[in-house]
């Protein structure tokens, strides 16, 4: 039988290092702070960049509105491990986090409706032009009893839509 030697796979680093102290969890409690006000200020731009139909320009946040996104994940992830310890030592600043917290809830609430409304008048303005060259593509043609023949679907044209900007 043959036996391999099994190799050694150094271990994936932890995304951040154990914190225990009250300075530490404070540190982080604010590093938290920071990216919730980071991340606030890019959504408020989106939402008004999308209210005033600047997509493209909206589109363009996307990357920086994910990477802060991925850190506020981490950071609440390592914050709910140490909260605790946090709700005893700093109970303010706590309570300030959840202010915060809800603050950007509420932003990502209306950046939320702003795009589904976007959404929604760019879906309606595609069906109204596939509607119209479909309207235009189809031949006008009548039945033996004079009556307009509806058209099979042969008869319609679809349409392309290029969904990069």
């Amino acid at each position: 039988m043959n036996q391999r030697p099994q190799q050694h796979r150094p271990a994936a680093p932890a995304a951040r290092p154990a914190t225990s102290t009250p300075p530490d969890v404070a540190r982080l409690a604010n590093e938290l702070t920071e990216v919730m006000s980071a991340l606030l200020a890019v959504v408020e731009q989106e939402t008004e960049f999308v209210r005033v139909g600047k997509i493209r320009e909206g589109m363009q946040l996307e990357a920086q509105k994910s990477e802060l996104s991925r850190r506020y994940m981490l950071a609440v992830e390592h914050l709910k491990s140490m909260q605790k310890m946090l709700s005893q030592t700093e109970p303010e600043l706590l309570a300030t986090l959840r202010r915060h917290h809800e603050t950007l809830r509420a932003m990502l609430q209306v950046n939320l409706t702003v795009l589904a409304t976007a959404h929604a008048v760019s879906e309606g303005i595609v069906r109204g032009v596939n509607a119209e060259v479909q309207r235009r593509n189809i031949p006008n043609t009548y039945t033996a009893n004079g009556q307009r023949a509806t058209p099979g679907p042969r008869n319609t044209t679809p349409i392309a839509v290029s969904r990069t900007l």
